[in-house]
């Protein structure tokens, strides 16, 4: 069984870099407090690394 990481989008991109609109966009997330499930991998760990101002890693 593959590990799984629950990201959710606590603060709104609009004011940010286009490089972090793009990253949200590619974790499939839309709106705020939305909560999607990816792979536990090190790609996937690297973009939440680069926006921890706006996602939350949920339980």
């Amino acid at each position: 069984m593959e590990a799984k990481i629950k990201i959710k989008l606590v603060r709104s991109p609009i004011c940010t870099p286009e490089k972090h609109k793009v990253i949200v966009r590619s974790l499939g997330l839309k709106k705020i407090n939305q909560v999607v499930e990816r792979p536990d991998t090190v790609g996937f760990r690297g973009m939440v690394k680069k926006i921890p101002h706006l996602l939350a890693l949920v339980d």
